[in-house]
């Protein structure tokens, strides 16, 4: 009797865990999150600026939300990079130090992980909308900008 509730039990929980990652990782459960999201940093992104203008910093680099290739790729839907005051998701992490420890955690320079990379996640999103030559290093720059920050 022990035994299958404490199997019960484990397949309830393994079950949920599944779930969990099917519905909310593997189907991105709803676009319009994502959309509202990239919203949302847009917004913040510009009432940062606003206050950047105000209180002059001479170390950080105001990017418009036109220029940014963070932005038009869309990374910042799951990233955000306060190295360069750019709010945006909480799925992925933080990619103000990317540049500087990408290589030690992956094995290969950012470049090279932007290409190809070797994280299950990274691997779908890029394989799904590959990057090109140009795209790669414009991206390597703004983040190797936001590590020196």
């Amino acid at each position: 009797m022990k035994t299958s509730i404490i199997h019960f039990v484990i397949s309830a929980i393994i079950g949920l865990g599944l779930g969990y990652l099917v519905y909310d990782i593997i189907l991105d459960s709803s676009d319009e999150d994502t959309v509202l999201t990239q919203e949302q940093a847009t917004d913040q992104t510009a009432a940062v600026e606003e206050e950047d203008e105000e209180v002059e910093t001479p170390d950080v680099e105001n990017v418009s939300n036109e220029e940014n290739i963070l932005q038009t790729k869309g990374c910042i839907g799951c990233h955000a990079v306060e190295g360069l005051n750019l709010q945006g998701g909480v799925t992925g992490p933080d990619l103000s130090k990317a540049y500087s420890e990408v290589e030690g955690k992956h094995g290969k320079p950012l470049q090279e992980f932007l290409k190809e990379p070797t994280s299950a996640v990274m691997s779908s999103v890029i394989g799904g909308s590959p990057l090109s030559a140009e795209e790669i290093d414009q991206i390597v720059e703004e983040l190797k900008k936001a590590a020196e920050q």
